[in-house]
């Protein structure tokens, strides 16, 4: 039986579109002020989602879901849950449905990814890579409409053929969907291909359910009246404003677009406010300058390194210390409320050193990382080099690793997503117990060696082991990792 009761009208609305790295909590508040009716989250993926707890930010007021490592992947508050979609990508309907389920109290409503060209998303079957599976497109939709209690829609783009568009979105339709958004470029295709409007009016013309039409930003849309007027190309119900609103969120503004400075500065108000990370705000607000990035203005963006420095390129030095101030004052009444353990280490029975830290990649310099400093202070002190032992926990996939250095284990308590995130916290563990540097960006350390930079398959902080097969066994093997690269972001596919 169909239980998404709740309902969430899709007709002749303005939304912002889900896009990766811009559409964070500020970016969706701020579309919202300038006139957004429905406003999407960034695609997250569903396993990195059912790793998160659902934590209450008393703070920030906010909601937050909270991987192992302690960073937020999905940050919401009461004012938008009313009009905030949350998408997601999958290709595994009972992983949808848990997803769902467990953020479907926070948010208006729920959808599937099924546009995304980009290799990150296709090469683990989710995104556009969906649309070649009709039949597993019908059962992740169907579960979640029969699922969840909120109204479920997805997004795609069109197929090679008109023919085989119109039939896959019938298809779609009968799954029980409110609606569906309708990327007007083929799964190759890229913004510097127009829009097919013909294609998105076919499908307005042939369903029965709201088509909400999205593509327009590079050929149509540079102002509030030309929304209205891709809509009417379209023949759609609703508009989806991906880039154009990613460079100017006032593209929502009946009344025409605010002066970008304006903008900007209330993008790092809310930033400041809701505690986003200053690179993702860093970010968007490049998004935002594009062509101004060689100003003054966007020299001074560019060599920021916090959030403070960012605001104080924008003259928003006063407001960053008050903002801070009146946080510092949340937390500190919170924790007179209740009182935290502080961060002691522990030796346990089995003679390992262990404290609950993690390594976030950000605080850190690119060119010192924790374990590259403790290699350095093995050399100095004439000791053997340290000896990394890393066990995958199998029932999520996450890693621990315990560091051997002078006969001394030493390890983090919290687990990681790779090996060598977890080898990185154990070494801080060490360092901390030995009061020694760990190359925090800021922190005052020993010059290190320089040394010539390694190929991405050789790694130059010392041996290690490899994790074992077998739950809970240490193997004795070493081995190399391969170096990860980063897909480029993606914005309003």
């Amino acid at each position: 039986m169909i239980v998404n009761s709740l309902s969430l009208c899709y007709h002749n609305k303005l939304i912002l579109a889900p896009m990766v790295r811009v559409g964070t909590l500020p970016m969706r508040l701020l579309a919202l002020d300038y006139g957004a009716d429905i406003v999407y989250c960034e695609e997250l993926i569903d396993l990195k989602m059912l790793q998160c707890k659902r934590v209450v930010n008393e703070v920030l007021s906010t909601v937050d879901f909270v991987a192992p490592d302690d960073r937020v992947v999905f940050r919401t508050c009461e004012r938008e849950q009313s009009r905030v979609i949350f998408q997601m990508g999958t290709s595994d309907a009972e992983r949808a449905l848990a997803v769902a389920r467990l953020v479907e109290n926070d948010v208006a409503g729920i959808d599937v990814n099924m546009g995304c060209p980009k290799e990150y998303s296709t090469k683990g079957g989710m995104g556009a890579a969906l649309l070649s599976d009709p039949d597993k497109i019908e059962k992740i939709l169907s579960t979640l409409v029969k699922g969840t209690r909120r109204p479920v829609t997805c997004k795609i783009r069109i197929l090679p053929s008109l023919e085989d568009t119109l039939s896959l979105v019938k298809r779609i339709e009968r799954t029980g969907i409110a609606a569906i958004a309708v990327h007007g470029r083929k799964r190759e295709e890229r913004p510097q291909h127009p829009v097919s409007c013909e294609a998105i009016k076919a499908i307005a013309e042939t369903l029965s359910i709201p088509v909400i039409a999205n593509g327009g930003s590079h050929d149509h849309i540079q102002e509030y009246l030309d929304i209205e007027d891709f809509r009417q190309a379209t023949a759609a119900s609703s508009v989806m404003v991906a880039r154009a609103a990613m460079w100017n969120p006032s593209i929502f503004l009946k009344e025409g677009l605010r002066p970008l400075e304006e903008v900007m500065k209330k993008y790092i108000r809310y930033a400041v406010q809701y505690d986003n990370h200053y690179t993702n705000t860093k970010y968007c607000l490049c998004q935002m300058l594009r062509e101004q990035l060689e100003s003054p203005q966007g020299k001074l963006l560019h060599a920021a390194q916090s959030s403070q420095e960012i605001c104080e390129a924008f003259g928003l030095g006063a407001f960053y210390e008050e903002t801070a101030r009146e946080l510092d004052t949340r937390r500190a009444e919170l924790l007179a409320r209740t009182p935290e353990a502080v961060e002691e280490p522990a030796e346990d029975t089995s003679g390992i050193i262990k404290m609950a830290v993690k390594f976030d990649r950000r605080a850190y310099s690119p060119q010192v990382t924790p374990k590259m400093c403790l290699l350095e202070w093995c050399r100095r002190e004439k000791l053997a080099q340290p000896v990394y032992e890393t066990v995958q926990r199998p029932l999520d996939r996450l890693f621990c690793s315990v560091v051997t250095v002078a006969e001394q284990k030493y390890q983090s308590t919290l687990w990681d997503k790779s090996k060598k995130l977890a080898e990185q916290a154990a070494a801080i563990v060490c360092l901390r117990s030995q009061g020694l540097p760990e190359g925090r960006l800021g922190e005052e350390s020993p010059s290190l060696h320089k040394r010539k930079r390694e190929a991405p398959d050789q790694d130059p902080e010392g041996p290690r082991v490899q994790e074992s097969a077998v739950p809970g066994e240490l193997c004795k093997k070493p081995f190399v990792a391969l170096g990860s690269g980063k897909d480029s972001p993606l914005e309003g596919w």
